[in-house]
């Protein structure tokens, strides 16, 4: 019996486990194995891309083909209306969790209930976490039944996000101080998202998330795991392969239309905001690599020449691939942190699989997946073994260091021992002690000379040079 038949009878008795989630960078062909595996297992995909849910630029966001969606059940995908710009992560994880299971559902069309194996695809780490764990605070006032994205309270959110980051953190301080030990001043959504729940409330952000940490299976990280037993898949490549390949995508976009697409959607729906000057890249569909990256292109005036539009398009096409490297890293990144390096108690098993050479795919891909998931199935150990956990002992304490040789605020234990460490930060170091020797010599030769049998003080450099001040024993021992 084939590997995929095997599975596909273990899951008309029980959907075990109970949801895969395929992680990865852009560019990684997560679509491509969440349907594979849709096609042979009996699965449906949810897309965890918040910029996939809206309707519309679909090259740009890089959306499945209609040959791809007729292959497998697709959820998720372009039903949020672009010029809604307050869809939040409640908003999405409320629908998905509906599809996935619903405790009660007198209708039975949720996934476990058909038996369906549900697959999370995506690369919003919010998203995603959103589902794997109970890391959300509900206030009672969000868009709990909209799921569209409706106005409800964001709007207060929205107007909290104009101040500035110090009068924001400012506030918070007030009210929450341990909320606002843990966020850096310039994380202004979350500061406001903080705020928010304490006038929804009544109660301090910090209390609601101790109060959930506190649940059975819960630790410092957040909640407990939502479903049990959970199959981690995280497609990795060489990040050299990876970077040509993303080149190539863009590539591939350019003749797909891309540009037309980005013209098209923004005299429908961005032109009228720059005019009214409420313009917004932070919000909604806007935030889409390339919205950003074409914006000079896109608003050119009309008395451009040819040849500078031109150089303003090419512009824009490097920045795009500039920023889809730097997307894929940070979606790696996530990854590592959260799964890796500083998991807890519930943070389920990834198993990597190489796609690094695509003309192995099925090789290095596919066929290792489907093993994993009948092994599973049958409550055997996979033949691949999981990711080792990176210094599993560490915690991460989401505690304020302050760095005042570069000058620099850091939130967390684990980012602070990264920025000593860090070639910037021994960069300011070397600095500061060139610009201490320099004063030394200034002194040296500007001030009178000392009495016999006396040498001077620090603080007499202080007083010559005042830009001048001792470095901390702390940043030397981790030079």
């Amino acid at each position: 019996m084939a590997a995929s038949t095997r599975v596909q009878c273990a899951l008309r008795r029980a959907v075990v486990p109970s949801l895969v989630v395929i992680l990865g960078a852009t560019g990684t062909g997560k679509s491509k194995l969440a349907i594979e595996i849709g096609k042979r297992l009996q699965g449906e995909i949810i897309s965890a891309d918040s910029m996939q849910v809206y309707q519309g630029l679909d090259i740009i966001t890089n959306k499945v083909s209609a040959e791809e969606l007729a292959q497998c059940k697709h959820h998720m995908l372009s039903f949020v209306d672009p010029l809604i710009s307050n869809y939040t992560v409640v908003d999405f994880r409320n629908k998905a969790l509906a599809l996935i299971s619903f405790p009660g559902n007198s209708c039975v069309h949720d996934m476990h209930s058909r038996d369906k194996l549900p697959i999370i695809v995506g690369g919003t780490n919010y998203y995603i976490e959103s589902l794997l764990w109970k890391v959300l605070v509900d206030t009672g006032h969000e868009n709990e039944e909209s799921g569209d994205g409706g106005d409800g309270t964001l709007n207060r959110k929205l107007d909290l996000e104009k101040l500035g980051g110090a009068e924001l953190h400012k506030r918070l301080a007030a009210v929450d101080p341990k909320m606002a030990a843990m966020l850096h001043p310039n994380d202004k959504r979350k500061i406001a998202r903080s705020l928010q729940i304490h006038e929804e409330t009544g109660l301090p952000h910090s209390h609601w998330l101790e109060e959930q940490r506190g649940q059975e299976g819960g630790d410092g990280l957040g909640g407990p795991l939502r479903f049990s037993d959970p199959c981690i898949l995280w497609l990795q490549a060489d990040m050299e392969a990876l970077d040509k390949r993303l080149d190539a995508r863009v590539g591939e976009m350019l003749s797909a239309g891309v540009i037309e697409e980005l013209r098209d959607f923004h005299i429908r729906y961005n032109q009228q905001k720059i005019q009214d000057n409420s313009l917004a890249y932070q919000q909604g569909i806007f935030q889409s690599i390339g919205f950003k990256e074409f914006h000079d292109y896109l608003t050119a005036p009309e008395s451009s020449t040819q040849q500078e539009k031109e150089a303003l398009r090419d512009r824009g096409i490097e920045a795009v691939k500039i920023a889809t490297k730097r997307y894929a890293r940070k979606q790696n990144k996530w990854v590592r942190n959260r799964f890796l390096k500083r998991p807890g108690d519930n943070v389920p098993p990834v198993y990597s699989l190489d796609v690094t050479d695509v003309s192995k795919w099925e090789e290095t891909v596919l066929n290792p997946a489907l093993q994993i998931l009948e092994r599973l199935s049958k409550g055997e150990e996979p033949p691949i073994q999981p990711i080792r956990v990176q210094g599993a002992e560490q915690r991460n304490k989401r505690s304020h260091h302050t760095c005042d040789i570069c000058e620099k605020l850091i939130i967390g234990d684990l980012e602070w021992t990264a920025h000593l460490k860090s070639k910037k930060h021994h960069f300011h170091v070397r600095k500061k002690r060139k610009t201490d020797l320099d004063c030394e010599q200034s002194q040296s030769t500007a001030a009178p000379p000392a009495p016999s049998g006396e040498t001077l003080s620090k603080d007499s450099c202080v007083a010559v040079a005042p830009s001048c001040s001792e470095t901390s024993q702390e940043y030397i021992d981790h030079k």
